[in-house]
């Protein structure tokens, strides 16, 4: 008996026009096989359109070893996917968009131009050109009692059946973009093992800082510092004050130590050195001089060049008998203590992590508990740092996601 899946033409279906959505896309068009992709917005990548606002980082360019590692507890599953789709693989097929990039002073890789805009126009050129049809504005619903994909769109609902599908819907973070975690539900009852969704790469909240500090600084950047958690090795850069804690790229590079350390002890403490380049002897000796009938604001910028939100933040988490001591403030400008509490909302957070759990999938990213249908991106249970690492991994795991349906179908 012929199997059915290797008779043409092969139907696919793939839920998600994210990165791995529209990688998985291309894999499978350029294949031969006829692609309907459904996206719920009103147009395909938007997240990946919003994370460009800034500039676009597309990726980084530092060792392999190194850039595996970012992935952490996961880097062995997200290291088998990018041997396929490295993120030098990754600039070349950039380049063969007709997109130039660059490599920025701190390893990152952007395009050329900084903007993510004319790199999907190409992208969408190539896949329309290639077959593949996008549907806007078409919403996964599940499986009907028949074990049809339900598919919603404005008009009313469809029931397709396709001969494999892709899911790649993303997390729970930005769900105006689309990433809503609506999928949760669908699966669960399927029995595919997930993980909670948590928010990653997020500020996080302390009790409460006082209303002077507040008015006065909130947004504000503290620059030239350092952040460690107790026991751990410092890390250099900037972050900034927000009305109810702390956000921005230092805080975010400790999120998910900071965030398990909450769910374990309620609570996790940031460590913060205001002066990263000076030792703390220089500094308790330059407060041990004589300052007059200057006052401590004065002296402290005269002294050590602290004022502003840095002087603030320090007269905020210490007391008075600290200020009195020069030893004892020398030791808080160089480990400073913000205690966190919470982190700010997931759908606030710039990722996910928890999701799909890989060991619920075969080694195609198929899940085992319902076959013909592969998962890709960030809605598999993985997390990492900005800086070009989530958009990599993403981009690996839907061209690892389309080459196993091509597997799955019987395909080269």
């Amino acid at each position: 008996m012929t199997d059915s899946r290797t008779t043409a033409p092969a139907h696919v279906a793939i839920i998600g026009g994210g990165p791995a959505g529209l990688m998985a896309a291309e894999v499978l068009a350029l294949a031969g096989v006829r692609i309907d992709l459904y996206d719920a917005m009103p147009s395909v990548g938007r997240k990946f359109l919003l994370a460009g606002v800034g500039g676009m980082n597309i990726t980084h360019s530092e060792a392999y070893s190194d850039f595996v590692s970012r992935y952490a507890e996961r880097s062995g599953e997200i290291g088998a996917l990018l041997q396929g789709f490295d993120a030098d693989a990754l600039r070349e097929w950039i380049h063969g968009l007709g997109i130039t990039t660059f490599v920025g002073t701190s390893g990152r890789v952007f395009p050329t131009d900084m903007k993510a805009a004319p790199l999907l126009r190409a992208w969408l050129k190539r896949l329309r050109d290639a077959g593949v049809v996008i549907h806007t504005r078409h919403r996964w619903l599940g499986w009907n009692d028949e074990g049809a994909l339900r598919i919603g769109y404005p008009q009313g609902e469809l029931a397709i059946r396709p001969d494999a599908t892709i899911l790649a819907l993303g997390g729970g973070s930005w769900a105006r973009l689309g990433s809503d975690g609506a999928w949760l539900p669908w699966l669960t009852e399927r029995g595919v093992d997930i993980a909670p969704l948590q928010a990653a790469n997020s500020g996080f909240e302390v009790a409460a800082w006082s209303d002077l500090l507040k008015q006065k600084f909130a947004g504000a950047p503290l620059k030239n510092i350092a952040l460690s958690l107790p026991g751990q090795a410092l890390r250099l850069g900037e972050f900034v004050l927000t009305e109810g804690g702390v956000e921005g790229s230092l805080v975010y590079a400790w999120s998910a130590q900071i965030r398990e350390t909450i769910n374990r002890d309620g609570q996790a403490t940031l460590l913060l050195d205001l002066l990263p380049n000076k030792a703390v002897d220089k500094i308790a000796a330059a407060l041990s001089k004589p300052r007059g009938s200057r006052s401590m604001a004065k002296h402290l910028h005269g002294q050590l060049g602290l004022d502003g939100v840095k002087a603030s933040l320090l007269r905020e988490l210490t007391g008075p008998e600290v200020f009195a001591d020069p030893q004892k403030l020398a030791a808080a400008i160089k480990a400073l203590p913000i205690v966190l509490v919470r982190a700010r909302p997931l759908d606030e957070a710039i990722s996910t992590a928890g999701g799909v759990r890989f060991e619920a999938m075969d080694e195609g990213l198929m899940l085992k508990q319902v076959p013909g249908v592969f998962c890709a991106g960030e809605m598999l249970d993985w997390e990492a740092p900005t800086g070009g690492y989530l958009l990599t991994a993403c981009f690996a795991s839907g061209k690892r996601a389309g080459l196993a349906v091509l597997e799955w179908l019987g395909r080269d």
